[in-house]
């Protein structure tokens, strides 16, 4: 009887005990990289498979929704996300005066070379600095957009430490894949505003540009979550190099020709930024790489498209699952 109540107790405490384990309200830590000093969280036991969580442009680490964070978690992972360089907590880069977006935007549709302050190369090299700062010497890796691209640096710059890619609305950089529209590029890459009241404004604007058709959106909502993220860091000017970063960047197409990490390419089939042909465009250059498309998904994580994300993203991680998470370097 006693050996029944015991038994009974312990199965009654798991889901418990696995909620405080994922618990997403961890502090927020911050990694001394030298150049850059990097702001992160870690959830799950460090014991646990390592997933690097690598977030897309002007993106912070609070925009990972926290109930996919903790379903990943919950899959056996010790999740971390970052905030990259010129975003919410992490350095912000002191770019040059002459620095000029518009006049580089020309440069790039012209054809010619694009200056920036740095590069998506040195973006993956803080994410891997990141992941020597914890002592983890190979993880899985998802990336989402501009992360997707910083992702693949990384798989490619240290392919012995990236055990699988996930690359979520992301592109290989090649010409003449579909183009955003120029009213989209146009508020992407308007961040300046006088006050709050018009960043966050701006910002409701963009969420609903980038969002599905097909869904929605609830402007006060938009507005909360825009309020939320301008309260912790509002960032414009990085963002602005985070976009030459992107333009400065030469196709990835031989880089991903010769990656031969498992990787899975997520994409949706109404993304207004990235269209759909991107993630195909990736998928058909990485050798092995499985295609999920999710109709009526854009480029944001909507709510209707969570679940939808996750039954494509999670029977993959669980297949590749393998303990590789805390080690010495």
């Amino acid at each position: 009887m006693r050996a029944f109540l015991f038994w009974a107790a312990l199965w009654c405490a798991l889901p418990s005990f696995a909620a405080s384990r994922c618990d997403v309200n961890v502090p927020t830590q911050r990694a001394d990289l030298g150049e850059v000093n990097l702001a992160y969280q870690s959830i799950g036991r460090e014991s646990d498979p390592a997933l690097l969580l690598v977030m897309g442009l002007g993106g912070q680490l609070i925009h990972w929704p926290d109930e996919v964070v903790v379903a990943l978690c919950q899959q056996g992972f010790r999740v971390i996300r970052y905030d990259n360089r010129d975003v919410g907590l992490s350095t912000w880069a002191q770019a040059p005066e002459s620095a000029n977006l518009t006049y580089e935007v020309l440069r790039y549709k012209l054809g010619f070379s694009v200056a920036a302050p740095y590069h998506l190369t040195d973006m993956a090299q803080d994410a891997l600095g990141l992941m020597d700062n914890l002592h983890v010497s190979r993880f899985h890796v998802l990336g989402a957009s501009m992360g997707g691209m910083i992702a693949q640096h990384m798989a490619d710059m240290a392919p012995g430490r990236v055990a699988s890619l996930t690359l979520i609305m992301t592109s290989s950089g090649a010409q003449g894949l579909p183009e955003p529209k120029p009213a989209l590029l146009a508020l992407l890459a308007r961040r300046e505003a006088p006050n709050r009241e018009v960043a966050i404004e701006q910002q409701a604007d963009l969420l609903a540009a980038l969002g599905s058709p097909t869904v929605h959106d609830d402007r006060e909502l938009l507005k909360e979550q825009a309020a939320i993220a301008y309260d912790r860091a509002f960032n414009p000017a990085g963002v602005q190099r985070q976009i030459l970063a992107i333009l400065a960047e030469p196709s990835r197409v031989a880089l991903l020709d010769r990656l031969r990490v498992p990787t899975l390419v997520v994409h949706g089939t109404a993304d207004p930024l990235l269209p759909v042909m991107h993630g195909v465009h990736v998928a058909a250059h990485i050798r092995g790489a499985q295609l999920k498309l999710i109709p009526g998904l854009a480029h944001r994580f909507q709510e209707a498209f969570k679940a939808p994300l996750l039954a494509a993203v999670l029977p993959y991680l669980a297949e590749h699952r393998q303990p590789v998470g805390l080690a010495q370097l």
